[in-house]
């Protein structure tokens, strides 16, 4: 049965954490951005920061990202880089139209807002969320658009179930605790005859032992920006070193184990954007707390114990790619 809680003005509304009961706002801070959702129901309330309902403590696994997308704010936006590089992975993971006009998207875990960028040209009421504070990049990155911003945890969202029309979520899964769990929490909030686009890294293209997985161990346990400066000082030096290994034969294998990324020859950028993806890309590789690549039948049995229909599941740009759909009720 849905649970369908809506603003004044029509659109979805969040709700309670601990009862779903609709929240209403509870009183203005000194800051007019600042404030405050409370429910009545239960008594419990959730601060509005910057504009930004908070329904999550402001430390948890995610802080690293935090850090990242604030420090990188801008690094992967198309409108940025004038590549077309966000707006190709997402409508070649999610195969959706280009116009979503009077349809709810609901984005699960937003970073900077690569594809929220591209969601809020689409036409559709857009509710994006990050774990991390990674939200307020996004904020300030496509604030004024069809867009409201919040920052929750992927299995405990704030908003009613079975209220949109579709549910996104790139890049993300690999990242929690428990992928399957997440996975199958974002489900309840598809309508029936609903859409819901995932990817997720492959477990096949992580076995080489890859330098990262070496390093995570201690580099996981950095101090954020300790570990950015690190890698921001040997980035540039490595980055040509990679590249003229790449070029000789028996240089290649030695290549891989040279703990930088480098998209060089792969993706339309420049030199200093390719070097900005390079440690953005390299500290997310080796300052995320969970990293749990899957296998595509793993993601299918979430699909197929979903109970979804018109289920695909393969190859995608970022590793697995996959898309179901809500049955509608009889």
């Amino acid at each position: 049965m849905s649970t369908v809680a809506t603003f004044s003005n029509g659109h979805v509304g969040f709700v309670c954490l601990n009862c779903r009961s609709p929240l209403v706002a509870a009183g203005q801070g000194s800051d007019q951005n600042d404030g405050a959702l409370k429910c009545p129901r239960c008594g419990t309330a959730f601060d509005v920061v910057n504009g930004i309902p908070r329904f999550v403590s402001p430390e948890n696994y995610a802080n690293s990202f935090g850090f990242q997308w604030n420090r990188h704010a801008r690094t992967q936006l198309d409108s940025y880089t004038g590549a077309s590089i966000s707006c190709d992975r997402f409508f070649l993971t999610t195969r959706w139209p280009e116009r979503l006009d009077g349809e709810t998207v609901l984005e699960a875990g937003c970073g900077a807002g690569r594809f929220t960028e591209i969601l809020a040209q689409t036409g559709a009421r857009l509710f994006s969320f990050d774990l991390s504070t990674a939200v307020d990049a996004n904020q300030a990155n496509n604030d004024g658009q069809n867009v409201t911003f919040f920052q929750a945890d992927i299995t405990n969202i704030p908003l009613p179930y079975e209220a949109f029309d579709r549910v996104v979520c790139l890049g993300v899964l690999q990242h929690t605790p428990d992928p399957k769990a997440a996975f199958m929490n974002l489900v309840n909030f598809l309508k029936p005859g609903g859409c819901i686009a995932i990817d997720v890294y492959d477990l096949a293209s992580h076995r080489f032992p890859l330098p990262k997985y070496w390093l995570r161990p201690v580099t996981k346990r950095l101090p954020p920006a300790f570990l950015y400066r690190l890698i921001a000082t040997a980035g540039p030096r490595l980055l040509p070193l990679k590249r003229r290994l790449r070029r000789h034969r028996y240089g290649r294998p030695l290549s891989h184990l040279i703990p930088i990324y480098d998209y060089a020859g792969q993706v339309d950028l420049d030199d200093r954007q390719l070097q900005d993806w390079a440690i953005l890309d390299t500290f997310d590789g080796l300052s995320a707390w969970y990293e749990k690549p899957q296998t595509p039948a793993a993601v299918r049995e979430w699909f197929e114990e979903a109970n979804l229909e018109q289920i695909e599941v393969g190859p995608g740009p970022n590793g697995i790619n996959g898309r179901g759909v809500r049955p509608r009720i009889a």
